[in-house]
């Protein structure tokens, strides 16, 4: 479709669940843009809405329809607005969506987002609705254009899809087979972003340090992260998330040879009973995820370690979740994203024997945050005194404008809230600063900045900026540092595997 800057229609993609969906998200963006949209402003009901969904999370249909039905009026409005629904809850649930609201112009799945822009014309054209999934991907996302949220952070996949068989999860059969891109294009990517301005990449996939499975070479990616070190430019080196069951001591050493690797780790417990690791399909117990904490800390003594638990799971008794508590306080995480099991249809463990009633699981919930909460205060004070190099970010800090604070980033990830001296830096400059006070999910530094330091990326943000305020954006941190809000309704997420 060819249309004018004046009279092009406008979009508005709305993500929800994990960082394969904002980083889907990104390119549904890109692929609109190229098709001649452009973002809808602020306030303004948008001609195509996207809603790209998760099947992960508790009540994601009702959510989901509940927002479609709330678009009903301005469609019938509007003549010229079309809704598309894809992620997925849309692989999962296909002609569904539009069974129930007939007023859905494209349901599109995981493995075909690219079809996005000829779908919509379609719909146009045809006057119907079009739903079209594909049971495998049909190309590789990376390949897809991609409009960055961030000009300073970006997310780069090496793999899509997953081969485990965790009980509680329906993603393997949403995002299909792990497929893994070659070397080449990923480092050929990521050299494209820092030509851009961009510092920091994290890269992504399903079980991240699988990664090689498809070509054959199990060291596959230890050697991509060594390679990234090559990358000049490229200050910072993230990934999520691993799987445990395949961390090997290679992946170990190159975090701890390559520069710009930062020593920070988000790997998954999801319980410390071996007999619920054993019903979960998680082919790992708890000795071998305590170990590799272990051997971690002995190559970096400073690295900061996240990690994924499910409170509740199906048969999990009060001698089960000791055992997670004693995993927790053996491994001294600075951050546990923790969530309350909930039955996911689809998935083996909904018809488990023995659902663990809710009361109880809140209450061992409640427990659980409440150590976790203080281990990570007692970790951050540690920080305090330290002289820490923070990439300033975009949105981080909620209340910065009333603290007259800016946040960012640490090496270790860490939140870090830091008082503006005279040069007021801005997202994507580095800022020295030490720390004056810890809290249990964020750092503040109150004294003098020691130093900032301007860079491309911060050129870059400017650059977008066109004299414009800032937007809060798209917060490619990951993992984001801070208390889950109450009653989290998530199995883990399908980046926790």
């Amino acid at each position: 479709m060819t249309v004018t800057q004046e009279g092009a229609r406008t979009y508005e993609v709305r993500t929800y669940g994990c960082q394969m969906n904002v980083h889907d998200s990104e390119r549904l963006s890109g692929l609109l843009e190229e098709a001649g949209y452009v973002p809808a402003p602020d306030g303004e009901t948008a001609d195509v809405v996207v809603f790209n969904t998760c099947a992960v999370r508790e009540n994601a249909d009702n959510r989901l329809y509940g927002n479609l039905g709330h678009l009903r009026p301005a469609k019938a409005g509007n003549p010229r607005m079309q809704i598309a629904v894809g992620g997925c809850l849309a692989q999962k649930d296909q002609g569904e969506i539009v069974r129930r609201a007939p007023w859905v112009d494209v349901v599109f799945g995981t493995h075909n987002i690219g079809s996005l822009p000829v779908l919509l014309e379609r719909a146009r054209i045809e006057g119907e609705s079009q739903v079209e999934l594909k049971e495998s991907l049909e190309v590789f996302p990376s390949t897809l254009p991609t409009k960055r949220e961030s000009a300073y952070a970006a997310w780069v996949s090496v793999s899509v899809g997953c081969n485990n068989t965790c009980t509680f999860c329906i993603v393997p059969s949403l995002r299909g087979k792990e497929k893994d891109r070659r070397p080449g294009d990923v480092l050929a990517e990521v050299q494209a972003l820092v030509d851009q301005g961009v510092l920091e990449v994290t890269l992504l996939g399903q079980n991240v340090n699988t990664y090689g499975v498809e070509f054959g070479d199990r060291l596959a990616f230890g050697k991509l992260l060594r390679s990234c070190g090559g990358i000049e430019g490229l200050e910072r080196v993230r990934f999520t998330s691993p799987h445990p069951a395949a961390f090997t001591d290679d992946v170990i050493a190159a975090m701890a040879e390559t520069p710009n690797v930062m020593h920070q780790l988000h790997m998954p417990l999801q319980s410390g009973s071996d007999r619920v690791l054993r019903a979960m399909r998680r082919s790992y117990r708890a000795e071998r995820y305590l170990g590799i904490i272990e051997r971690v800390r002995a190559a970096m003594p400073d690295a900061a370690i996240s990690t994924d638990i499910i409170v509740g799971f199906p048969g999990e008794t009060e001698e089960d979740f000791q055992a997670t508590l004693d995993v927790v306080r053996q491994s001294r995480f600075a951050n546990a994203f923790t969530f309350q099991y909930s039955i996911r249809p689809g998935t083996p463990a909904a018809t488990m024997a023995d659902q663990v009633p809710k009361e109880v699981v809140q209450e061992r919930y409640e427990r659980l945050v409440a150590l976790q909460e203080e281990i990570s205060w007692e970790e951050n004070k540690k920080q305090v005194g330290r002289t820490l190099e923070v990439l300033v970010a975009e949105g981080e800090g909620r209340k910065d404008e009333a603290t007259r604070r800016l946040s960012g980033r640490a090496a270790d990830n860490r939140l870090v809230h830091f008082a503006v001296g005279d040069e007021t830096p801005r997202p994507g400059d580095m800022v020295t600063v030490e720390v004056t006070y810890a809290a249990p999910h964020h750092l503040v530094a109150d004294g003098a900045v020691l130093g900032v330091r301007r860079t491309r990326a911060g050129d870059a943000w400017e650059a977008r900026q066109g004299g414009g305020a800032p937007s809060p954006g798209v917060l490619l941190g990951m993992p984001t540092i801070g208390r889950p809000a109450p009653l989290p309704a998530a199995t883990g997420g399908c980046s926790a595997h």
